[in-house]
């Protein structure tokens, strides 16, 4: 590696791009080309993020419950709470918009609606039950017809209860049933934003009634259009705020327009990365080619200021293009890798939606670093030798001032500096432990989306719309319509009745219940399990009863054998604590009803694989941050062979990181999905300030005979002004993250960016102070060994470089 990373290695690299300028931008513009040839290729997922693995025991419960009922999440509700629904015209209106609805057979299987509602009857002469219309269409011109038959519907229906209406506010709604093989596919999408929503709007038109529209699948299709919605305006919003800062420190366009230049051309390869690996776009790869532009202008700062420097060091432009490369071309390679190996920890997490990200992101950063390498240099070398006016940014009394109090706080206030770190190291520790983990699957949603409103209004009428399921194996056939087991799966459905996180349950208990009550001519007191006796007369009527799924929906509640049996429920948004209590309450309930030796029972459904997920990535990412931690540990070893250097290196990049958990705890902002990033991203990005300075000031340390005071702030002068507008970049750039609708996107954006304020001004006042009060023993140069790499070069080192190559050739 040292033998590829020397300074003949990058004096070869400068002299091949300064001799072959076109060859190199042809290749770049085929590569380019060749990119955006793969964008054919990409497509935003239709599935929601499973953040457990695939051999995780939650996992494989989901997927047995999926083999045996298929997809649960298949429902779209309709809610009306308006009296108005109910009158003549506007009735006609919504059995209008339904039937144009069900119209529609190969998205959705059947609805379920106040009109097309069938009351189930017995026919003695057939010993069968029946399912009749509710609704006598020649009588629907009748005076309070309709009124009437809605309060029969809510007082002597029991079994719709939950299901079509809630009895205490009156709210009766719609239920549409998709098609099971369609709603992880883009068909859901297309039927939801061009037939769903179409025949929604044109009811409000004409009606003027206040309709609620929700369930998973037109969530997830409404919540996947904002995403694919905020990706332009991240990229644009990053490139323009990035772009401004990018002109207000060199004040000039030329300039500017070249950094523009580089991290458009390093978006479209994002685009083209994920086309070539078949990526699909899923919340966290859409965020990509936005951390291209934040990423990339730093690099574009990097150089040019270096380019700068050297401009007015000699005023040579092919020696100033020459040394930029061989200078820090070693030291901007090792930034690059510690930034893509901060992303790409997240690759051994186990899970595929970060693995993709950590893939992804990793890889453009590497291949972002490769281009500004290229691209930078060859721009300037076409541009004159740059005038006193493009390097008055150098010397701005801003700069200056700001450079002059750091280097105060550094000389003069190490007792300041110190207690200020402890301070926010025991506050930090403190926020820590007011954490909360949260793993609710509405928790990021754009909370001011008109149909973030409809799932509050759900929540309150039906408790929710997040599925949860229990199923309940036998282990033998038929086993599930015994009346024992019945009773066993009434009772538990009486203990999910009285946890308020929960909706009332739907199973095969409620279908026999209603059987009952149709047996004695509809009377609602008979809705219950039928008695010993009465089963003798009423399971044959059901047996005998048509088997048509188009007919009967809770055909779906019992398996074909009659094995496995199925409990429905929804529940409120509620965090992790509360989830873990209802599930707590749950198993104990399940433990005391049903043996082990006798059945098998899995509690699953979205919304817990969600909250198991959470809890599981939060483990893997720490694991990953971590092992983030470590690899740096392992570079800083490998690049300054010191022990001591590690600590050095670590403190001021851990303190910020602790600083923003503790702040998270404080705020109440929980711990989530999109939070957890936070630190591992904000990590690989402060940890290259770090490496900058060491490396600086270890190459002051020779220059300057070891005089350690003298080297420090020298390091300060040199790298401080490129710390500066590097960090300010970042932090500006991910801030602009906090435009989202997304909570988690908000939550990352501005976490990311305070942890990024503090890593900067950390790195500039308590890393100098650290690694001044550390070195205070160095007396010689024999202290500090060799580096493995030369990550800052010399003048010197250089020109007997550039002379030996020289003799050479």
């Amino acid at each position: 590696m040292k033998k590829w990373l020397s300074t003949s290695f990058w004096i070869l690299i400068s002299r091949f791009l300064l001799r072959n300028r076109l060859l190199v931008i042809v290749m770049i513009a085929a590569f380019t080309v060749f990119m955006g040839m793969q964008w054919k290729y990409i497509r935003f997922t239709q599935t929601e993020a499973n953040l457990l693995p695939d051999d995780h025991k939650d996992n494989i419960a989901y997927t047995n419950f999926l083999k045996k009922f298929g997809e649960e999440a298949n429902l779209i509700v309709f809610a009306v709470k308006s009296d108005e629904v109910f009158k003549p015209e506007n009735f006609k209106a919504w059995s209008e918009m339904m039937q144009n609805i069900q119209q529609n057979k190969k998205e959705v299987d059947f609805v379920i609606s106040f009109k097309e509602l069938k009351q189930l009857v017995k026919n003695d002469s057939t010993q069968a039950f029946e399912l009749k219309p509710f609704i006598d269409e020649n009588k629907l011109t009748e005076v309070n017809y309709l009124q009437d038959k809605r309060k029969e519907l809510i007082h002597n229906l029991p079994f719709y209860e939950s299901l079509l209406f809630n009895k205490k506010s009156g709210v009766v709604r719609s239920v549409i049933y998709l098609n099971k093989n369609i709603v992880n596919t883009k068909i859901r999408k297309d039927f939801v934003l061009e037939k769903l929503i179409p025949e929604i709007n044109k009811f409000k038109e004409k009606t003027k009634v206040d309709i609620r529209v929700s369930g998973m699948p037109y969530i997830r299709t409404l919540n996947a259009t904002a995403i694919i919605s905020e990706i332009g305006l991240f990229i644009g919003a990053t490139l323009l705020v990035t772009s401004l800062i990018f002109y207000f420190f060199f004040r000039s366009f030329r300039t500017t327009l070249m950094a523009i230049f580089v991290v458009i051309i390093g978006v479209m390869w994002s685009f083209g990365l994920l086309g070539l690996l078949r990526y699909e776009i899923t919340v966290l790869t859409a965020l990509v080619p936005s951390l291209i532009v934040i990423i990339g202008i730093p690099n574009c700062i990097f150089l040019t200021n270096k380019y700068h420097q050297e401009a007015r060091a000699h005023g040579n432009r092919a020696k100033a293009l020459q040394r930029v490369l061989t200078k820090v071309g070693t030291a901007t390679f090792i930034t690059n890798v510690t930034t893509a190996v901060g992303f790409a920890t997240f690759i051994i997490t186990n899970n595929q939606l970060l693995s993709e990200f950590g893939v992804v992101t990793s890889l453009n950063i590497m291949a972002l670093f490769v281009l500004s390498l290229f691209v930078i240099p060859i721009f300037f070398s076409f541009l004159p030798i740059p005038k006193d006016k493009h390097l008055e940014h150098l010397e701005r009394s801003y700069l200056v001032g700001f450079r002059d109090w750091i280097i105060n706080q550094v000389k003069y206030h190490n007792v300041r500096v110190y207690a200020v770190a402890l301070t926010l190291l025991i506050a930090g520790i403190i926020g820590v432990y007011k954490m909360k983990i949260s793993g609710s699957v509405l928790e990021d949603m754009p909370k001011n989306q008109p149909f973030f409103e409809d799932i509050r209004f759900f929540e309150k009428e039906f408790k929710g719309v997040l599925p949860v399921e229990i199923m309940i194996d036998t282990k033998r056939k038929k086993g599930v319509m015994k009346m024992s087991t019945l009773k066993k799966i009434d009772e538990l459905q009486r203990e999910i009745e009285e946890i308020p996180q929960l909706s009332k349950p739907v199973s095969i208990v409620n279908l026999v219940k209603y059987a009952k009550q149709a047996y004695y001519n509809g009377n609602p007191e008979y809705y219950d399990l039928p008695n010993s006796q009465e089963q003798a007369f009423i399971l044959p009527y059901l047996k005998n009863s048509a088997k048509d799924g188009k007919e009967n929906p809770l055909k779906s509640y019992v398996d074909k054998t009659g094995q496995y049996a199925r409990i429905s429920t929804f529940m409120k948004e509620v965090g992790t604590d509360e989830m873990e209590e209802v599930e707590k309450k749950l198993n104990e309930k399940i433990k005391e009803l049903f043996p082990e030796d006798r059945y098998t029972v899995a509690i699953t459904g979205k919304a817990l694989l969600f909250q198991k997920g959470t809890s599981y990535l939060l483990d893997n990412l720490i694991e990953s941050l971590i092992f983030a931690v470590a690899l740096t540990a392992g570079l800083i070893f490998f690049l300054f062979r010191s022990v001591k250097m590690i600590f050095v290196a670590l403190i001021p990049n851990l303190l910020p990181l602790l600083c923003t958990a503790g702040l998270m705890g404080y705020l109440e902002i929980p711990i989530k999905p999109s939070t957890i990033l936070v630190f591992g991203i904000a990590f690989g990005l402060s940890v290259d300030d770090t490496i900058r300075f060491l490396a600086q000031y270890r190459q002051e340390l020779k220059i300057n005979n070891w005089k350690i005071k003298k080297s420090i702030f020298k390091t300060l002068e040199e790298e401080g002004p490129s710390m500066f507008y590097t960090s300010i970049v970042l932090l500006c750039g991910f801030f602009v993250f906090t435009l989202s609708d997304f909570g988690g996107t908000v939550a990352l954006g501005g976490l990311v960016s305070i942890t990024l304020l503090f890593g900067m001004l950390t790195n500039l006042i308590l890393l100098p102070s650290l690694v001044l009060s550390l070195n205070r023993t160095l007396a010689n140069q024999q202290e500090m060994k060799e580096p493995t790499l030369d990550i800052v070069v010399s003048d010197d080192e250089i020109e007997e470089e550039i002379e030996q190559k020289n003799k050479q050739d």
